[in-house]
């Protein structure tokens, strides 16, 4: 690991600092690229107890790249302790590779079939002129634009706005829906395990990226994602 030779020169050096002292100025010398606060605990502790390197034991057997219950607990349990957590973190706390193939939920017959008939629905309202493109907010976009939203629909405010986003547990919690419901904000119906039927998820925010490179100035970034 590239920040070996600091980390050893901290936590050798300065064996009373604390473990957040540490990755401060770990955090201060490497940047974005410093372990994460949990990976600083972990090697502080080994080092203190003669540990000679921070480098990973070697691990037998192939590497795990599977989609499993087991692995999404893994990466849901560093995440949970570092928010902040990166990929290179994530790996090297898990072990799962970066490589690994995504494998879309199997649906079964009867979410498929819900599937088919939620598109159809929605389908059907934007061809008969009852729903609007121009009235659609994403989820990711709400926060932002609900106060102009108010300011320039002084009458209606949000009712009538219809929100897009998928079936994630916090979109589905009660607190939720009653305060969509309140505001006058109408739900998508938006069927189980379809992430490519949000838009911005499945190929939106990697077209912006890829607009966004080598752009000189303000207008160009504007005319890139516009």
């Amino acid at each position: 690991m590239e920040f070996e030779w600091i980390f050893k020169t901290l936590e050798i050096t300065r064996r009373t600092a604390t473990f957040q002292t540490i990755h401060e100025e770990l955090a201060t010398v490497l940047g974005p690229k410093a372990p994460s606060y949990p990976t600083v605990v972990e090697w502080a502790k080994r080092l203190r107890e003669g540990r000679e390197d921070v480098n990973d034991d070697p691990r037998s057997g192939r590497p795990v790249s599977v989609l499993t219950d087991e692995n999404i607990e893994l990466v849901r349990q560093v995440i949970n302790n570092d928010p902040h957590s990166t990929y290179d973190d994530i790996i090297a706390e898990t072990s799962l590779s970066l490589t690994s193939r995504w494998i879309p939920h199997q649906l079964n017959d009867e979410q498929k079939q819900e599937r088919v008939r939620l598109c159809r629905e929605n389908l059907a309202k934007f061809r008969d002129g009852s729903w609007r493109l121009c009235d659609i907010i994403t989820e990711n976009r709400l926060k932002l634009v609900v106060k102009e939203i108010r300011k320039q629909r002084k009458s209606n405010g949000t009712k009538g706005i219809k929100l897009l986003h998928d079936n994630a547990s916090p979109h589905r919690h009660s607190d939720v829906i009653n305060y969509l419901t309140e505001e006058g904000i109408n739900i998508i119906p938006h069927p189980p395990y379809s992430p490519d039927l949000a838009l911005y998820d499945y190929w939106l925010n990697d077209y912006i990226k890829q607009n966004l490179t080598e752009k000189p100035d303000e207008k160009s970034l504007a005319r890139a994602v516009s």
